[in-house]
């Protein structure tokens, strides 16, 4: 009767130097023995990268992201496009991007950032004669129409306190509020954009209109800096605030360690393990609208069988519909058999309405954050049985 089971294996308190391969393996070993289950062909081991990382040492100091921002944007006004409103994920970031400018000028996106922090109610903005397709505000203009704006659940006025940040790196700071990525050319064409989905389509628009220097934040700290750790592909995308002056990067070995932990645990039980490495999941909260994935991508690395997209079959619509007349035995037979023959590609395919077709990647690696958690479980390895089973099987 057991289908899709999501487990969470405790682990030892991960520290930089740690196996991070030989850890995971024999806690799932040791989880495996103390509860009682075996693993199957397909079963999927999961690390979330926050232990992956901090195991390879994979740390930069606000120094060194100051020094890479100066050597590659000249150390004079650099303008900020789009950050999200982060304590834990942007404002260090911030910090070290102010110690390699004289200036910072931030262009804060509004009502929300990209993943759905508010600076205001988007009723409040409905209600004022601000235009948020055009309109383009200074912190003062700002408080003067909309008050002094506190984020619902960090209490933080970020308007507030990214410019405290600033100013404590020993730079000037100037926030504005638009919309339009180009709005930045008006204090300076040297520019890093901030945001993390729709980063390339910022770059591209302020570079169109005449942005004489436009990186993302996936080029800054893309390779060592004073023997620093960096990531080549993401950059500070995806980083944590680590100390009061350091930042985890997200892990540079993810596809390595994903491909060691399912090679080993595959000699070590005899079946085909997948494995992958996970950071946050792709999901919405309805309550504080606050969307979940400010990492670049939900994994980092992953085993090839984890690749591609679901192809299936909505049970229910097969019961209301092909097979409406049959009940019991009849109607389990009939959609059992149904999913033998479903077709390779089922996309355009009615019968197909419904279900999710996002990257198993995705899926997988969501269901593995929420099983995990952020906070005090102690839970960094997931173990996902049965995900490619269905009712046929």
């Amino acid at each position: 009767m057991a289908a899709t089971i999501s487990r969470g294996v405790r682990a030892p308190i991960i520290r930089e130097g740690d196996d991070i391969v030989k850890i995971t393996v024999d806690s799932v070993l040791a989880a495996m023995k103390e509860d009682g289950f075996e693993l199957n062909d397909r079963d999927i081991v999961a690390v979330t990268e926050a232990v992956v990382a901090r195991a390879a040492g994979n740390y930069a100091s606000v120094d060194d992201i100051g020094a890479d921002v100066k050597a590659k944007l000249g150390g004079e006004t650099v303008g900020i496009v789009f950050p999200i409103l982060s304590r834990n994920r942007f404002a260090i970031c911030l910090r070290g991007i102010a110690m390699g400018a004289k200036k910072v000028v931030v262009q804060l996106g509004y009502p929300t950032d990209e993943v759905g922090n508010h600076l205001l109610d988007e009723d409040i903005l409905d209600d004022s004669d601000v235009n948020p397709y055009s309109d383009v505000l200074t912190a003062d203009e700002f408080r003067a129409k909309f008050g002094e704006v506190k984020h619902t659940f960090t209490g933080v006025d970020y308007i507030a306190y990214y410019k405290s940040v600033i100013e404590s790196a020993g730079a000037e700071a100037e926030i504005i509020l638009a919309n339009r990525p180009e709005a930045i050319l008006k204090y300076t064409d040297t520019v890093i954009c901030c945001d993390t989905h729709t980063r390339f389509r910022t770059q591209r628009r302020i570079q169109k209109a005449g942005g004489r220097i436009v990186l993302t934040m996936a080029d800054i700290m893309n390779a060592s800096v004073n023997g620093s750790g960096f990531n080549s592909k993401y950059g500070i995308l995806g980083s944590n605030k680590a100390t009061e002056t350091t930042v985890k990067l997200f892990p540079e070995n993810a596809q390595e360690v994903a491909e060691a932990i399912a090679a080993s645990l595959s000699e070590k039980t005899g079946k085909k393990i997948e494995a992958m490495v996970y950071g946050d999941g792709a999901f919405k909260d309805p309550v504080g609208k606050i969307w979940e994935l400010a990492d670049p991508v939900v994994s980092p690395g992953y085993t090839e069988g984890l690749n591609g997209l679901p192809n299936e079959l909505k049970l229910k619509y097969l019961a209301d519909n092909d097979f409406a007349n049959l009940k019991g035995d009849e109607l389990a037979d009939a959609i059992r058999g149904a999913i033998r023959e479903k077709e390779g590609d089922l996309k355009g395919n009615m019968a197909s309405q419904g279900t999710t077709p996002r990257r198993l990647t995705d899926l997988i690696g969501s269901l593995c954050d929420l099983t995990s958690g952020s906070g005090d479980k102690g839970t960094p390895i997931i173990v996902v049985q049965n995900y490619f089973k269905n009712y046929a099987m």
